[in-house]
This record gives structure tokens, sequence and C-alpha cells, in this order.
């Protein structure tokens, strides 16, 4: 099943996790599922690439040397209000949950997470858009 049936061209996805593994787990199992997608494992690198790209749904980790998770997710909202930001995290609490929905996360996924329930999220968000 193509990821956005409707969609006129792949659905663009950006994906920070200064956890190498992190990104070589995920880019092959975004990409098998038909996205488009790019990785980044320092948060400068990332933050450069999204002030020149517009990407549909970015996947960010919350703790990274430099630019932490809540400072990405506040600035991905401020250039491009419409891009859906999953963040994923190995220090979930309810506290950096609440932050982050507050600060316009569609959602928030715990470490270790299963590969089905990230591309799942990232399918609730296509569908979200859809209906708007």
């Amino acid at each position: 099943m193509p990821p956005c049936a409707n969609c006129a061209r792949e659905t663009q996805i950006l994906i920070l996790d200064d956890e190498p593994i992190v990104c070589k787990r995920l880019k092959p199992a975004f990409q098998k599922a038909g996205y488009d997608v790019e990785t980044f494992t320092d948060s400068a690198s990332a933050m450069a690439r999204i002030e020149e790209k517009r990407f549909d749904v970015v996947i960010t980790d919350l703790k990274m040397e430099g630019i932490d998770g809540m400072h990405f997710l506040a600035r991905i909202k401020e250039i491009s209000p419409d891009t859906g930001v999953i963040v994923i995290t190995g220090f979930a609490t309810s506290e950096t949950a609440k932050e982050s929905f507050r600060k316009g996360a569609f959602d928030f996924v715990a470490k270790p997470f299963k590969l089905s329930d990230i591309i799942d999220a990232v399918r609730r968000f296509e569908e979200s858009r859809k209906k708007d």
C-alpha cells in the first residue's frame, strides 16, 4: 500500500537521531514503505537542512548534543507549521511528552520502539492531513 494514495509525490521525511543505529534502522524501513527519507546524526546539519527544504514529517530524538529535540521541534514549527513532528526518546516522561505536544509534536514515541510504531505514526499523520 503506498504511504499516501492520493498524494502526487512521495512524503518527504527527515530523521534526526544522534545514534547512527536508529537512522540505519529507520531509513530503509521507510524507503521500503515508499517514503523519501533523509537522515542526520547531528542537529546542526539537520537544522541547516530544514532551513532549505520543506519536509512533510520530521522524526527527532529529544536528547542530543548541540540543539536538543525540543529546540529543533520549536524551530520546525516556526519554519513549517504544517510539518508533522514525531518525537522519539529514550528518556520518556509525562513532562517531556506534555512539553512536546505543547510545542506542536504530532506524536511521542518512547525508545525502544518497534519500526511499525513509527511507520504507523507517520501514516496517522498523513491521514489527519487528508481530513484538514
